[in-house]
């Protein structure tokens, strides 16, 4: 029943770790795995995940895409002004 919330609401809209959590009404640690989990298991599935990685904001470094929460700073620039990852779903071509 979790996953099937999960995969609702991640194929309606790119969401964040954080409002996932939100959302589910858990802790964002406590969800950290369980998008990596369900990502294995839709490899038979028509739905394929995609994460757009978090960046900051003062000087556009894109961190790397397989984090799913958001990094304490940039590593270029040292500023805490950082956009949180984005996970969706959508059809496999």
């Amino acid at each position: 029943m979790f996953r099937e919330e999960l995969i609702a609401i991640l194929k309606q809209r790119p969401t964040s770790l954080h409002e996932l959590a939100l959302l589910l009404d858990v802790k964002p640690r406590e969800l950290e795995n369980e998008p990596r989990h369900l990502f294995r298991s839709l490899r038979a599935d028509p739905m394929c995940p995609v994460i757009d990685p978090a960046s900051c904001r003062r000087c556009g470094f894109l961190f790397d895409g397989y984090k799913l929460h958001m990094p304490g700073k940039c590593p270029r620039c040292k500023g805490t002004w950082i956009s949180d990852p984005l996970i969706s779903l959508t059809e496999k071509r």
